[in-house]
């Protein structure tokens, strides 16, 4: 999510290709638009740096299109134009005044910022949170604008996709269209930083040691220095050498980062993670919402399905669709979608996307030009790599079916009778099973999708599945896993992977085998200290068979005829997440020293049944 990516940038097409669209989209911004900066005033006085791109052609008003960032609105100066205007470069050849923002207290901004600010329910006029900023800068466009329509769509993709979701509340009334994209939307349970209460180690601390420097005054980006530097190419060394969060706080961060210093101070679900879930305050949402996001988008995906389902569960207008399909984080605007890694969809679901969905959402509800009647929920489902309509989503035609595990690595629909049935390996913290296999030089988009072989083959990861398939499933929504286990340790973590086995005949892609492949589908991480409740952690007690239920983010998926259906479990998910200790203690208080080995159970027998639960589609 936070690394700045050129909207140019589509992963699929050649440097020279690049180069040559990038040249001629340049052109165009520069012969079609001009460009104004200004320092827009916020009702605290404090003045938010924005850039607008307005049509040279006078002849007619046109309705503007907001994005406000974190990320910079670069490049600045009077002369200096960005390459390409909009989400993708066709949004700019359809006319649009494009304005962005830089949010409080970042880049050239005035103001101090705070990460995913929360919603300010004060009656002071003076008060301010993302929410008024949003209305004070429609405020201002409105009075100051020339050949403006009046009309505004506010779009964004991540942390700008949570400002998109904030100017849902307080709406500004000339706020007529918002696409929240991808949209950070809970710190704590399942967007970027933390899954279910565990610390997203590799990406929390990467991020953070650029974007959580702080920023003393305005500045540019060539000013900006951080002195936070990795050099090791081995990442999983790197970490693994490193230690926990607390020793990769002493020894990199000190007290300089303010995000590092608030895990500390918020180590459980408590009213500073609650109040930035801006998802609580959509009761009264005005405009139209189109909600986007991808399946395998590996930092926002619970944003997007919460997002949409929290805008039809609290509002009453309810006038929110939702399009997923099968992308990486903002990959329906960065590629064109016809494959990811090694997975191929065979259609460009992101070309289609642009086309029929976010050009033709703002030209209804900005211009009253075209129509555009999509369905509640346009899903792309991978595997059989077709693109779906449904009246709600979940939808509704389904049948809800429960995968046990079974002894011998089997699993199947039917509850085992046995009563002295389980799993036994040992776990350890020093040597943590890695999320990725290979080197680990970064933590890549792909690894939603890539081959569980890697994992399979080891003592301290536990694998069942099933026959081959005699049918296509498609399984549609959240999957529910229900796990029943057993430590030595007071503590562990528990991860659940649910894996498409491709059959041993499976032909090739793009000269890469694809017999056997293990495509992950969906896999998440739950805390085992929070199964009780997410502010208030409670041990393990050693040898105990205890409940670990949690709800992984919703897939949709065709595990095809001949395939199988995998499950892996296993405790430890490294880098990408923190390592727990095994030990019950205060969150971020350990060191290395404190990691202990634990012996782990996985019970499957008829009074401890382990099993996931899924809604597959019908005919």
């Amino acid at each position: 999510m936070k690394t700045t990516i050129s909207f140019l940038a589509l992963a699929l097409v050649t440097g020279s290709q690049l180069h040559a669209q990038t040249t001629t989209d340049s052109a165009y911004v520069r012969d079609h638009y001009e460009k104004t900066e200004v320092k827009v005033p916020m009702r605290d006085g404090k003045k938010l740096f924005t850039v607008i791109y307005s049509p040279k052609d006078k002849s007619k008003k046109y309705p503007v299109l907001l994005n406000r960032t974190p990320y910079t609105v670069g490049p600045y100066g009077q002369n200096e134009y960005k390459k390409s205007l909009g989400n993708f470069p066709a949004m700019m050849r359809d006319g649009y005044i494009f304005v962005y923002q830089d949010v409080r207290g970042k880049w050239m901004s005035e103001g101090d910022f705070e990460d995913v600010r929360p919603t300010n329910l004060s009656k002071d006029k003076k008060a301010i949170d993302e929410s008024t900023d949003t209305y004070d800068a429609l405020e201002w466009l409105q009075k100051n604008l020339k050949n403006y329509s009046g009309k505004a769509g506010l779009y964004g993709i991540s942390y700008p996709g949570f400002y998109s979701t904030v100017g849902l509340i307080k709406t500004h009334p000339s706020l007529k269209a918002v696409s929240p994209q991808a949209p950070v939307t809970d710190w704590f349970i399942g967007d970027d930083f933390h899954h279910n209460g565990v610390l997203f180690l590799q990406d929390a601390f990467t991020f953070m040691s650029t974007f959580g420097v702080p920023r003393p005054k305005p500045i540019t980006p060539d000013q900006f220095n951080s002195k936070i530097q990795i050099n090791e190419v081995d990442k999983y060394n790197f970490f693994l050498e490193a230690g926990t969060a607390r020793e990769l706080k002493e020894k990199y961060f000190g007290d300089s980062v303010l995000f590092w210093n608030n895990l500390f101070k918020h180590p459980n679900y408590d009213d500073f993670w609650k109040s930035r879930v801006v998802t609580n305050y959509l009761q009264d949402v005005k405009p139209a919402v189109m909600v986007v996001g991808g399946f395998f988008d590996a930092e926002d995906a619970y944003g997007t399905f919460k997002t949409y389902q929290s805008i039809e569960e609290k509002s009453k207008k309810n006038n929110s669709i939702l399009v997923a399909g099968p992308w990486y984080h903002g990959g329906w605007v960065r590629a064109t979608g016809d494959y990811l890694g090694d997975i191929q969809f065979e259609k460009k679901t992101s070309v289609t996307y642009q086309e029929k969905f976010e050009q033709p959402f703002f030209s209804h509800h900005l211009k009253q030009e075209g129509s555009f009647s999509p369905a509640e929920a346009n899903i792309f489902i991978s595997g059989s790599n077709e693109w779906k309509q449904f009246e709600q989503w979940p939808p509704k035609n389904v049948e809800t079916k429960k995968l046990y595990f079974q002894p011998q690595g089997k699993l199947g629909f039917e509850k085992v009778q046995r009563t002295d049935s389980w799993d036994e390996y040992v776990t350890d913290p020093n040597k943590p099973v890695p999320h990725q296999g290979g080197l680990i030089q970064n933590r890549t988009r792909e690894y939603m999708v890539d081959d569980q072989r890697f994992a399979a083959s080891r003592p301290d990861v536990m694998v069942y599945q099933t026959v081959p398939l005699t049918e296509d499933i498609t399984i549609v929504g959240p999957i529910k896993n229900f796990l029943k286990v057993a430590s030595t340790g007071t503590d562990a973590d528990y991860i659940v992977k649910l894996i498409d086995v491709y059959p041993n005949d499976a032909p090739n892609f793009d000269g890469k085998p694809m017999a056997g492949y293990q495509m992950m589908v969906r896999g998440e991480i739950m805390a085992g200290k929070y199964r009780n409740g997410f502010d208030k952690p409670q041990p393990l007690t050693p040898g105990m068979v205890e409940k670990v239920d949690f709800v992984m983010p919703d897939v949709a998926h065709t595990f095809k005829k001949g395939h199988r259906i995998m499950v892996q479990v296993q405790n430890s998910w490294f880098p990408l997440a923190e390592r727990n200790p095994q030990v019950f203690m205060e969150p971020y208080t350990a060191t290395k020293a404190d990691f202990r080995k634990a012996t782990q159970r996985i019970f499957h027998d008829v009074n401890n049944a382990t099993y996931i639960e899924f809604d597959i589609l019908k005919d």
